[in-house]
């Protein structure tokens, strides 16, 4: 056969595939739409969206961001992959893990990333190493956090395009969705799209020309000024993802997109649990709990013609999503870590129930993890929490009455399959995932207070702002031998802060060196020599009055 012939096939094959769009917001919980009950807020596109899909009622996510990215990235438990935590060096994708957009653009597909990625910002952790061909993010876990472009405020931000800062116009949701937009309608060839939205993420800064009045509509409905602005912020993403749903269905493509709408973890602003005030759909818990009211989230999944809109009630997880995406698309993947997700497509096609698992969920916010540290046990109705509350969501969705005393023989069960789980996951507790130093992909590198292993962590650029007196180290793997230069800084080098230092050190394993901080220096360097391998880097800038790390530096092989 000739070759043209063959190229010709292998095209006509993966057009033929369906695109996806994997759509996730930050922070947006279960009772933040119009479409599952809240009376306040109007969402009129995810209602449509909603009408249109396969609902997955009892979906589960983990309690914070970074470890459901994780885990959707990967089909894998978060704790499997090194993210247990959303900074400290614990928010960063284990090396030896493979991504959705891997597999996709293994098998021939477009695939792109738009807006918050919060599983490493440098090489080889960052979107572009991890099989995403177009990228269009902001740094770190949130605009304005520490690794993001400093002064960064959700309008007119400076963005990393493809590995390049460069600025933009306009309010976040609306520049990273019209961004997907662009990148999905001038696809000619079947795309992987990954709208990962910041919003309805704190700070709550609602878009200064939001339709419907923004926030101070809902405040004039007498909504909290905190909850009016996270209303505001999805009621805009809402306006946006209609304008984006629209642009596909013109350019010929919504028939043959697959969408799917999830969040990452429950409500953070939509409830306040010790008030009771605002909506959550009756359950109890936020972001960050245990309870059914951190994990359980919107999961929408739309493919027109195909799958029959309607509710499917069963336990399911964000470990499923790779899994089903990968089987709906046809494509085999080979799995160089095995998956605890399962295919889901049988169940979206209406010929399969849901299978019938024990699944479990943990927050684990510290170095490493402590076996029985906040967990639940899943399984049909049944909820362990913590080893000690027992629930049947059945009889009480609101979490209220713990059956554990007349239930001890279930919670003997569930504490049992929980023991097994934690024997599976923990075996690489144990292991770092470390900023690499000196590689020539990325050289110089920074880094900065974000990724400190450390009591004190000042994730964002507030904190840093106010100068704690704080220190930390971080897990490096220097990647080649050689002469290094460490430069210095209080903040970023374009605010140009004057160090309130007379002295930097650098310590790097066993060896340090010093050097003298000039008065009105914005900046102090230090070079040494490095062997190659795994270590701890730490910085300090000294004076008589204080003693603080250095919240950015730049790590730079010189020879």
């Amino acid at each position: 056969m000739a070759w043209s012939l063959i190229v010709a096939l292998c095209l006509a094959a993966t057009s033929e595939r369906p695109n996806v769009l994997l759509i996730i917001t930050d922070d947006q919980g279960y009772g933040d739409l119009s479409c599952q009950g809240n009376k306040i807020l109007k969402t009129p596109n995810l209602d449509a969206m909603h009408a249109q899909s396969v609902r997955l009622t009892d979906f589960h996510v983990d309690p914070t961001c970074s470890p459901t990215r994780a885990a959707l990235m990967t089909g894998r438990y978060s704790s499997r992959t090194g993210v247990w935590h959303t900074i400290a060096g614990r928010s960063i994708l284990r090396r030896d893990e493979t991504t959705l957009a891997q597999h996709f653009r293994a098998a021939g597909y477009r695939t792109g990333i738009f807006g918050k990625w919060h599983l490493g910002d440098t090489w080889p952790y960052r979107p572009q190493d991890r099989g995403f061909g177009t990228s269009l993010i902001h740094g770190g876990g949130g605009i304005g956090q520490t690794p993001d472009a400093w002064g960064n405020r959700y309008v007119d931000d400076r963005l990393w395009r493809d590995g390049k800062r460069e600025p933009n116009k306009g309010y976040c949701t609306g520049v990273f969705c019209r961004a997907a937009e662009a990148f999905m309608t001038a696809s000619k060839e079947p795309f992987f799209c990954y709208l990962a939205t910041n919003v309805p993420h704190a700070p709550y800064i609602a878009p200064p020309d939001a339709s419907g009045g923004g926030a101070a509509a809902f405040v004039k409905k007498g909504v909290p000024a905190g909850r009016a602005a996270f209303y505001a912020m999805i009621a805009d993403l809402d306006t946006e993802l209609g304008r984006m749903f629209a642009a596909l269905k013109k350019a010929g493509k919504e028939d043959n997109t697959i969408v799917l709408f999830v969040t990452d973890n429950g409500t953070a602003a939509g409830w306040n649990e010790a008030k009771k005030d605002g909506f959550n759909a009756g359950m109890r818990g936020t972001k960050g709990t245990l309870y059914e009211g951190g994990h359980r989230v919107p999961s929408f999944w739309r493919w027109p013609g195909k799958w029959k809109p309607r509710d499917v009630g069963g336990l399911t997880m964000h470990v499923d999503v790779l899994p089903t995406l990968l089987e709906a698309c046809g494509i085999t993947a080979k799995h160089r870590l095995p998956l605890d997700g399962q295919s889901l497509l049988g169940v979206l096609e209406g010929k399969a129930k849901v299978p019938e698992r024990t699944l479990f969920v943990h927050s684990q916010r510290i170095e490493t993890p402590v076996k029985g540290r906040q967990f639940a046990v899943m399984e049909g109705p049944w909820r362990l929490v913590d080893g000690r509350e027992l629930y049947h969501l059945g009889d009480d969705p609101g979490q209220r009455t713990n059956r554990a005393e007349k239930e001890p023989d279930r919670v003997k069960i569930m504490r049992s399959a929980y023991d097994k789980w934690w024997d599976s996951i923990s075996t690489r507790f144990g292991e770092v995932v470390p900023l690499v130093i000196g590689a020539p992909e990325q050289n110089p590198v920074p880094l900065n207070c974000h990724d400190w292993r450390g009591e004190v962590v000042p994730w964002d650029q507030s904190q840093v702002r106010k100068m704690p007196q704080a220190n930390g180290s971080w897990a490096v793997e220097v990647a080649r031998p050689g002469l290094y230069r460490f430069t210095l800084w209080h903040q970023p080098a374009e605010a140009k802060k004057i160090l309130e230092a007379t002295r930097a050190r650098v310590k790097v394993g066993e060896r340090e060196a010093t050097a003298e901080v000039k008065p009105g220096s914005t900046s102090v360097s230090v070079e040494m020599r490095l062997e190659a391998g795994q270590t701890r880097l730490q910085t300090w800038l000294e004076s008589k009055e204080a003693s603080r790390g250095a919240f950015y530096i730049e790590v730079e092989w010189l020879k």
